[in-house]
This record gives C-alpha cells, sequence and structure tokens, in this order.
C-alpha cells in the first residue's frame, strides 16, 4: 500500500512537473492539444473537434434552399463510388447540375443539416472576403502591401510582401506546414490560445511573390490584415458578405483561438455542411453573381480561379485547379478530403465530405481519392 501511495505521489509531481516545463517552454498548447485529440483516440484533427473549442455564430438570413433536379436520386452510387465512400468514412456526397441537387447521401449517422468541420476549405472564403475588401475599398488591390496593415513586416524582405502573396501562398515565411507534429507550427497555431502572437513571430526567409508554397500561415495572416483593413471581425464580415447573401440554410460556426483573443483559425475550421458549402463554389462557377446581383467582382473570381505562378499550375488565389481529362475543375480542399469540386462548363458541383482522404494523405498533393470522386459522379451522370 504504500508502495502504491509512493508510486501515486511520484506521478503527481512529475505530472507537475511537466506542465512547468511546458509552460517555460511556450508550449503549453500541447495541453489542449492531448486533451481534445490525442485523448479521444485521433492523431490529428477530426470532423466534429469543432465542439471543443471557442466558435463565433454565422448567422444565415433568409433561407434559400437548392432545388432538387428532374432527376433527383435517379441513379445509385457506383460500385467503385460506394466502395470509396466506406474505406473512406465518406459522411457527405453531393452532386449539384445545373444548380440543381441531382444525387445526395449521407453516412455514419450524418444527414443535410449535420455541421462538420471545412478545415483549409476555409481558406478560399478568406480569400474571397480579400476580394470583397479590395471591392469595398478597404483594400487598394492584390498589390498592396501588408506592412500597411501589419506594421511588425517591415524589416529584411517582409516588406515587399503583398495581401495578393498571403492569397497566393507565396509568402515566402518559415511557416511549417507539417499536421502530425505536435511540435510543428502548424499544431501549435490550432490549439494556441493566441494565434496573432503565432503569426506575427513568423519570419520571411525567401523572397514573397517568387513561388507557391501551401502555408496556412499565409490565410491567416490575410485574415489579420483584412479584419486591420476593414476594422470588422472575419466572422461578421463573412456574415454580410456571403453567408446570408448566398441564402445559407444554416447558420455555422467559425472556430476562433479563444473567447480573450477572438480571432478565427481562418486557415481553416468552419463548421458547416454539403449543400452550404457548395454554394460558395456556385457563386465563384457564376462569375462572382447570385441571383443576379454582381456580390463579388469577376474580374477577381477570374483571377482566382487561373494558376498564379505557371509552374505551380494547381493552385490560384485561395483555390485548387485540377484538370482531369479534358475537364477543369476548381476546387475548395480541407483535410482528411473535405472538397468542393466545380467544373463551370458543365454546370456540375461536387461536394464531399468525409473523415480520410484514404491512402497518399500528403499535404498539399492530390491524393488519389479525388479522381475517384469526379470519376464516379461523371459516371452517374452519364448513365
Amino acid at each position: 500500500m504504500k508502495f502504491l501511495k509512493k508510486t501515486f505521489k511520484f506521478l503527481i509531481i512529475l505530472f507537475g512537473l511537466l506542465i512547468i516545463v511546458l509552460y517555460i517552454t511556450d508550449t503549453d498548447y500541447l495541453i489542449k492539444a492531448v486533451r481534445t485529440i490525442y485523448l479521444k483516440g485521433h492523431t490529428t484533427a477530426f470532423l466534429e473537434d469543432y465542439k471543443e473549442f471557442d466558435n463565433a455564430t454565422i448567422e444565415n438570413g433568409t433561407p434559400q434552399p437548392w432545388p432538387n433536379h428532374k432527376d433527383y436520386n435517379s441513379v445509385k452510387e457506383t460500385e467503385v463510388l460506394k466502395n470509396a465512400n466506406k474505406t473512406n468514412g465518406t459522411i457527405a456526397y453531393v452532386i449539384i447540375k445545373n444548380d440543381s441537387i441531382w444525387f445526395e447521401n449521407y453516412y455514419d449517422g450524418f444527414n443535410a443539416n449535420s455541421q462538420s468541420n471545412s478545415f483549409s476549405m476555409a481558406k478560399s472564403y478568406t480569400s474571397g472576403l480579400m476580394g470583397k475588401a479590395i471591392q469595398d475599398g478597404y483594400i487598394k488591390s492584390l498589390d498592396q502591401p501588408i506592412t500597411d496593415f501589419l506594421p511588425e513586416f517591415s524589416e529584411g524582405l517582409a516588406p515587399k510582401m503583398t495581401v495578393g502573396d498571403l492569397s497566393s501562398m507565396a509568402s515566402g515565411t518559415n511557416w511549417d506546414e507539417a499536421y502530425y507534429s505536435p511540435l510543428s507550427i502548424t499544431t501549435r497555431a490550432y490549439f494556441d490560445d493566441d494565434l496573432e502572437k503565432v503569426i506575427l513571430g513568423l519570419k520571411v526567409i525567401e523572397e514573397p511573390g517568387k513561388k507557391f508554397k501551401y502555408a496556412s500561415g499565409d490565410t491567416q495572416m490575410l485574415a489579420m490584415v483584412i479584419e486591420k483593413a476593414t476594422g470588422k471581425k472575419m466572422y461578421n464580415y463573412l456574415t454580410e458578405s456571403f453567408w446570408k447573401p448566398l441564402g445559407s440554410e444554416n447558420s455555422t460556426l467559425w472556430q476562433v483561438d479563444s473567447e480573450g483573443h477572438d480571432l478565427v483559425k481562418a486557415y481553416c475550421c468552419i463548421a458547416s455542411n454539403a449543400k452550404d458549402f457548395a454554394r460558395f463554389g456556385k457563386l465563384y462557377k457564376d462569375h462572382g453573381k447570385w441571383n443576379g446581383k454582381q456580390i463579388l467582382d469577376s474580374a477577381f473570381v477570374a483571377k482566382s480561379i487561373k494558376p498564379r505562378f505557371p509552374e505551380s499550375p494547381e493552385y490560384g488565389y485561395g483555390w485548387w485547379l485540377k484538370k482531369q481529362g479534358n475537364k477543369s475543375f476548381f476546387m475548395m480542399r480541407g483535410h482528411l478530403g473535405q472538397y468542393v469540386i466545380v467544373e463551370p462548363k458543365d454546370n456540375v458541383i461536387i461536394v464531399r465530405l468525409g473523415h480520410s482522404k484514404g491512402s497518399g494523405d500528403a499535404v498539399a498533393s492530390f491524393t488519389p481519392d479525388i479522381p475517384t470522386y469526379i470519376e464516379q459522379a461523371y459516371k452517374m451522370l452519364d448513365k
């Protein structure tokens, strides 16, 4: 009994010392990481983890439900798609044809209105809000230096960094996009309660505006620029600029670093559903118009869905770009395989949300699941 008491006392002291060391080394964010992710059996962020964080509510206005297509759900999933959805843990698969719901199915207890984490699909919204801020006159252009808004970036190569560089992932900073390392800046940003401090600690180590390098920190810095430029919180700007005007059927949540600092995780973490996410894809498909009204400048939209750098044809301004066969798609993409995939010429939008991408879960690359979701959607449409 004495041995057990001594062992327990030793463990308590050891645990206390560990906590002290984490605070001294400024890695106390790991406590939150362990509590919210690892102790729940996950090795990375997961679809419903937004419930473990502080969130700002984005209210919807007058709902504009998607109409059902005349051939709504008349075709069943292909066997290949069915297997992919089961293997990868799909929770929503939706095909929209000619702005009508052609097919929809939900899995694993989720339904049409269930919320799940967007992860990096939020980057497209943030880039869109940058375009809106330019349109509204808060930001001069894509070429405006960010030091006009964040004077902390005024030394060395940093003054060359522009607003457009952040949207196109060309900041030249030392951000390290590593999702599974507990000590990476990506992990710190996800769990730290002072995200601004994390971003202001970045260093510009390469000349900005020269090449594409996927970095969530770029989008987070862009959000800080937008808030400084507009004087508005990102979640309020999203509400008034897009969420309400696009007729979203549900209110949504956008994670913030903490109630005290109240900065959205702009590179990720909007909790919504497949059909409301799809609205932003439709807005860009329709050149920034919604119900005949120009919500977002068409020239900005056109620029966003074209490559900025010829050597990196996979990315524009906040949107992924993919050619498959004779078709050209632009995409919103998120961790674990959250996708809004748009083919404007065919007037087709494919939405897939789920727990995993399956094999080839690499950062900033087109994993094998994407061609599958596209190919099988078109096989269904061709029946």
